[in-house]
């Protein structure tokens, strides 16, 4: 596998995350709601939204939003949505719009891969469900900083830092990757991806779609946002669904840094899995061997790489696959020809990883993700802070922390955020479902209780006794599963905080 090769495999699976702010504006109605705006038009789906959707058929359509709603004025972009409408009057409740994560993911098929994927057809029957490309993404307003497979930058995570040199050599790259984002720039609709415009765009959409409050499913980033608009706007959110939380309304310095806790949480899943299988795949007849063969590799391959694999791609394919346990096979496999140093068998196990082509989206993807994450919160400025950060979790998480906590552009991000984050309103009605997995690489639980203790009376949290990114529809938790849909369709909320016992 040469270098590129190994940076795109191990770029895709971090943008899987799919893993991701002087002048103030108000964070509420004012800015963020015409009287009389446009209605949405509906019409076919582009050709690709519509291949992916199949055999679900979506409807899609625009609504222009301010570019800068510090100038509702101004300049308009347009943000694509799409929808899946009820088929059954009778039960039509209204609108339950849809984020997948990121940030930086597209959503515009994810009402169609809900369906596909077996989510309840009485919640079908209850809701318009409501996908898009927030601003930024796809087919609104992308932007673009120019990132290749083959660049200095290739994922969301940073690459782990071994020592402080590396902490100093990174900071070099990301200083030239944030200038390098400021020049490509040109339409200056970079400075204004934030949760909070995001947040906005969605009562854009909320009131062309001609409804008076809407619902809400978001996973991973997508509960930063779900979380800004029931803040935002209280009287406008109906049920609110918050699944695998990041904690807050944005993604900082200690959100990612939560990324190395949400591995070592992990991965004694798959140690297990993997010393349950030890004569297929040779990793260690004990969860506490299979640890020490992941330490044993990766310091192996920092010294000598096989066929471009290196130290840091492992730890990143690791992170990658940890996200879900059907994938725990193919992280065996690829562990095990590693393992054996045999170029061949290295080949062999990346071969749809040579067969692939890079993602179109990947640069789009990498540059919303820097965007909002940048231009949301003011992230540390220092680089002596990040090495000592660096320091710090390679001793707290030695799995992963020295890459999480390694320095990131918004270190040098030229634009300063233009207000603060928004801040979590515990005085709304109680309308919001938390969803968490005990065990999640991105997202570990603690994100959920501390949105819990956040909204506090305005929220419940279901903690589900499973592994994985993703709990509704996306896991096979019965639990999980069936809170949620009588929430979503009966509107009924759990009394208390609810344990999901491993299904």
């Amino acid at each position: 596998m040469t270098r590129g090769r190994g940076i795109r495999r191990s770029a895709a699976l971090a943008v899987a995350l799919g893993l991701g702010l002087s002048g103030s504006l108000v964070a509420g109605p004012a800015g963020a709601e015409e009287k009389e705006g446009p209605t949405v038009r509906w019409g076919a789906c582009p050709e690709d939204v519509a291949a992916e959707a199949a055999p679900v058929v979506l409807e899609c359509g625009t609504v222009p939003v301010p570019k800068d709603y510090a100038d509702p004025g101004g300049d308009r972009i347009e943000l694509m949505i799409s929808r899946l409408a009820s088929t059954n009057p009778d039960k039509r409740r209204g609108t339950l719009m849809l984020n997948p994560g990121g940030p930086g993911g597209s959503g515009l098929s994810q009402p169609a891969f809900l369906a596909n994927r077996g989510i309840p057809s009485e919640v079908l029957d209850t809701y318009d469900v409501i996908g898009m490309d927030t601003r930024g993404i796809g087919r609104s307003a992308p932007v673009a900083c120019g990132f290749t497979p083959e660049g200095p930058y290739f994922a969301n995570i940073p690459p782990y830092a071994v020592d402080d040199a590396a902490v100093t050599a990174r900071a070099k790259v990301v200083k030239e990757v944030a200038e390098q984002c400021a020049r490509r720039d040109k339409d200056g609709v970079l400075r204004h991806l934030t949760t909070a415009n995001t947040a906005r765009d969605l009562d854009r959409i909320r009131a062309a779609l001609g409804e008076e409050r809407t619902s809400f499913l978001g996973y991973s980033y997508g509960t930063a946002l779900g979380a800004a608009y029931a803040s935002m706007f209280p009287g406008r959110s109906d049920r609110i669904v918050l699944d695998s939380n990041i904690g807050d309304t944005h993604l900082d310095r200690d959100g990612m840094r939560r990324y190395a806790l949400g591995v070592e949480q992990t991965f004694p899943d798959f140690a297990r899995w993997a010393a349950a299988r030890h004569d297929s795949y040779g990793l260690g007849r004990t969860p506490a061997e299979v640890r020490r063969t992941y330490f044993s590799l990766a310091e192996r391959l920092d010294e000598k790489p096989v066929d471009g694999f290196d130290g840091n791609v492992l730890r990143q394919l690791t992170f990658g696959y940890l996200f879900k346990e059907v994938q725990y096979a193919k992280l065996a496999q690829q562990w095990q020809a590693l393992k054996s140093g045999d170029t061949a068998s290295v080949r062999a196990a990346d071969a749809d990883g040579q067969a692939a082509d890079t993602p179109p989206s990947l640069d789009n993807q990498l540059s919303v993700f820097l965007a909002v994450s940048c231009n949301d919160i003011a992230w540390p400025t220092s680089v002596d802070t990040y090495r000592k950060g660096v320091a710090e979790d390679r001793a707290r998480y030695p799995m992963f922390g020295a890459a999480t906590a390694n320095i990131m552009p918004c270190a040098f991000w030229p634009y300063p955020p233009a207000e603060e984050p928004v801040a979590i309103d515990d005085e709304g009605p109680r309308n919001i479902l938390l969803v968490q997995n005990l065990r999640d690489v991105p997202t570990p639980h603690v994100g959920g209780k501390l949105l819990r203790q956040k909204f506090a009376d305005r929220s419940r949290l279901v903690s589900v006794d499973d592994s994985g990114h993703g709990v509704y529809v996306y896991g096979d938790n019965p639990c999980a599963l069936n809170t949620t849909t009588r929430y979503l369709v009966d509107g009924k909320m759990p009394g208390k905080d609810t344990f999901c016992r491993a299904g």
